[in-house]
């Protein structure tokens, strides 16, 4: 029984004895001599990897340079040698990007086409939005996307049909049987991974690997042991009950961002902001939360949500405040062997705004993300939930903030008395993306648009018309 199995370009793929923790990319050029995948970042920015990955949720864009070949398993990719039919007939995107001169030096094409083929496949329109995280180095954007509007009308292709229903595999043998490798594991069970975990509490966890991936790339380092979570489909479920929201660790952020929209509206349209097309398909919920850093974007929202985190070590479970899970810079209220399992919160009428403020709209790390969960009742705020990331070294709720307008007439005036509380519980650092001064003001400024719009101000640049 092979280790992993998948279709590549239509055709079956068995491996055994693999290096866990080899990229897809490599593994492409480098044993498969299929080139037209192309290195930029290795680090999943650029989008010039950019393949299609298809499994029973349908495809993908995924970035090559940060997917080990493990995550593939009974799935399906496409190259961009794969895009065309096996007569070379080309895809409708093919076609449009010659006929509307969208090819530029051609570098970051193949990149390209898979992204609008996979969009393509879906019947997404919104592409400025799915081809944020393809850069062209030559500026050629408006001949791109005119290229993607004249495809949208054409049928999928027949030859693309075959990746709707993926190669089926069983996970392969145990980690001990792997010999030239170090041992890995791909568990299909909550139960099966913490029994594991518990057993290597040193082990990395793998979830979408938009991360992890760059320890590997950039950092050169060797993971041993690994779990990949992939195949555990208890941790993606969103569940929408009467009383509260429950996301599993394994949800994705685009996952994510779908589900939240009916509930909380601006906080998926923060999250159309999170890296890019592809980023968003392969990051998880769970994993930007473990990971602890102080610009995650999800926390901040959560945390003004009153998120609840479960986590699990073994057959046992424990929920925390998500804002009592990060301690430190780095450090987490999370012990040896214990993982994020969900993260859940009440429904509640929605109050909730996020705002994101970095140098580029799209696929840009946060200077400051703030967000606001005040409930006001007869003009006064009753109550206030304010978190913000990249104030901090971890994601933090604003407590002399919230203190500051508890009980208080929601007004202009207290808001700009509450202002300066924002200087006893901050003292941001001043780095390449912003100086601590600039993130003080940005957060104050926050909270003023926040009070505006609240009172039927127009303050979003995105909604303003000449």
């Amino acid at each position: 029984m092979p280790d992993i199995a998948f279709l590549l370009n239509g055709a079956p793929v068995h491996l055994d004895d693999v290096n866990p923790t080899r990229t897809l990319l490599d593994w492409l050029r480098e044993e498969r001599g299929l080139c037209g995948t192309k290195e930029g970042c290795n680090e999943g920015d650029c989008g010039a990897c950019t393949v299609m990955v298809t499994d029973a949720e349908g495809p993908k864009a995924l970035n090559a340079c940060i997917l080990f070949l493990p995550q593939l398993h009974g799935k399906a990719v496409r190259t961009v040698e794969g895009i065309a039919g096996p007569d070379g007939a080309l895809h409708p995107v093919q076609e449009a990007m010659v006929a509307h001169h969208g090819s530029q030096c051609g570098f970051c094409t193949p990149g390209f086409v898979c992204a609008m083929a996979v969009a393509h496949a879906a019947g997404a329109e919104d592409h400025d939005d799915r081809l944020a995280g393809n850069l062209c180095r030559c500026t050629g954007y408006a001949p791109i996307i005119r290229a993607a509007e004249a495809a949208a009308t054409q049928p999928v292709p027949e030859w693309m049909a075959e990746d709707l229903t993926p190669l089926k595999g069983a996970v392969g043998e145990p980690a001990a049987t792997r010999q030239n490798h170090p041992p890995y594991v791909m568990p299909r069970t909550i139960g099966a991974l913490a029994a594991w975990y518990q057993e290597h509490p040193d082990a990395t966890l793998i979830a979408g690997a938009t991360d992890v991936g760059l320890w590997v790339t950039k950092g050169l380092r060797s993971l041993e042991p690994v779990a990949f979570l992939g195949g555990i489909s208890a941790l993606k479920k969103i569940t929408a009950m009467k009383s509260q929201i429950k996301i599993g660790a394994m949800a994705t952020v685009a996952d994510l961002r779908e589900a939240i929209a009916p509930h909380h509206p601006h906080f998926a349209e923060m999250l159309r902001r999170y890296g890019s097309e592809q980023v968003r398909s392969a990051a998880t919920v769970g994993g930007n939360i473990a990971n602890g850093s102080p610009i995650g974007d999800s926390p901040p929202a959560l945390i003004a949500l009153g998120a609840t985190l479960h986590l699990r070590r073994g057959d046992e479970t424990r929920t925390l405040p998500l804002e009592d899970f990060f301690l430190a810079y780095g450090k987490q209220d999370r012990a040896p062997g214990e993982f994020v399992e969900a993260v859940s919160f009440k429904r509640q009428p929605d109050r909730l705004k996020c705002y994101k403020l970095s140098k580029r709209f799209d696929q840009d790390i946060s200077a400051v993300l703030g967000c606001f969960n005040v409930t006001v009742e007869g003009g006064e705020v009753r109550a206030a939930r304010i978190a913000f990331g990249g104030m901090a070294g971890i994601p933090k709720r604003a407590a002399a903030l919230e203190a500051a307008i508890l009980g208080q007439q929601w007004t202009e005036e207290t808001v700009g008395t509450a202002l300066g509380a924002l200087d006893q519980d901050f003292t941001p650092l001043s780095d390449m993306r912003a100086s601590a001064d600039y993130r003080l003001e940005a957060a104050r400024n926050m909270l003023v648009r926040y009070f505006l719009e609240d009172v039927g101000a127009q303050a979003s640049v995105l909604e303003v018309t000449p």
